[in-house]
């Protein structure tokens, strides 16, 4: 089932469901569609929605999370940004790196994830205060040269989780979305050497696809979905979602570890590989238009200014 939801005339939200694309789109009830009731006011929401340039009929974000984890599921993604950002950063250390693994035919060491990576899911809590609808102009920050997009799959819960199983957190998911996560790499790198996660680097926008689908249309083959990403309307990378390290079940487990999950709070699953401009050497620039999908998910779009 596909979901979204709409700015009404009265300034609230409105839901409205339809089983397969081409159908037609049916009004329906939050509480009853993902399975819990918002912890924000429509009148709240509507307000968000209208400062960000909303219109009447216009899509709002299908849910409105109440915080956003994300997680780094894919070795690969970490191999290959590491080698995109010393490509443009660390000349030095690229061009030592290509004669390291081209002599061994192995990975340069410290393009790997931490050791910890290898024991446990690891995530960075982000901003879902400055989370948006697709279609939002996306402005770059004054502080960086260096946005980039990351192309994700995430989840809401539907229910609370606490020192859950993997197989009973997984049966609290809701629904799914694309997420792209902007990054700004020529601030992340420093951020994350001083010891803590990302900051400023990640924070300042996060965006969701205009629908979600129910957890049964995704959970079966999600290591499965295909996905691309369009710069300018030319398709540049078609992002790869298997071999995770974790499963969805996993990630969520380690998170409720004596800490208590609420429904409507957001996971991702870290960039698929290949999901992020960084690894293909492509940085976003002002005038861009933006396209991230997933087959059976849903799209994001945006323009750069």
């Amino acid at each position: 089932m596909q979901i979204r939801r709409r700015l009404a005339a009265e300034e609230s939200i409105v839901v409205e469901t339809r089983e397969r694309p081409g159908d037609e789109w049916k009004a329906g009830d939050a509480a009853a569609v993902f399975g819990f009731r918002s912890a924000f006011s429509p009148s709240w929401e509507a307000e968000r929605a209208l400062a960000h340039g909303a219109v009447e009929g216009d899509l709002v974000l299908p849910f409105q999370p109440l915080s956003f984890r994300d997680f780094m599921l894919y070795e690969q993604h970490n191999i290959g940004a590491a080698r995109g950002y010393v490509r443009r950063y660390r000349r030095g250390v690229s061009r030592l790196a290509q004669v390291y693994e081209t002599i061994t035919r192995s990975v340069f060491p410290a393009f790997r994830p931490k050791p910890l990576w290898y024991k446990q899911p690891v995530y960075y809590m982000s901003n879902a205060a400055t989370i948006v609808p697709s279609g939002t102009a996306v402005r770059t920050p004054q502080y960086t040269k260096a946005l980039d997009y990351e192309l994700e799959l995430a989840f809401v819960l539907r229910s609370p989780l606490f020192n859950a199983s993997p197989a009973e957190a997984e049966q609290a998911i809701s629904a799914f979305v694309v997420l792209c996560d902007f990054s700004a790499r020529d601030v992340q790198i420093p951020e994350m050497n001083s010891g803590f996660g990302p900051q400023k680097a990640k924070h300042f926008v996060t965006s969701l696809s205009g629908t979600a689908v129910t957890a049964a249309e995704v959970v079966p083959h999600w290591t499965d979905l295909r996905a691309r990403v369009s710069i300018n309307g030319e398709i540049v990378a078609s992002p790869d979602a298997t071999r995770p390290r974790w499963s969805l079940g996993e990630m969520l487990a380690h998170a409720s570890a004596d800490e208590q999950l609420l429904p409507g709070e957001l996971f991702a699953t870290g960039t698929f590989v290949g999901g992020s401009g960084m690894e293909i050497g492509r940085w976003l620039e002002t005038g861009d238009s933006l396209r991230l999908d997933i087959d059976g998910v849903g799209v994001i779009e945006h323009d750069i200014v």
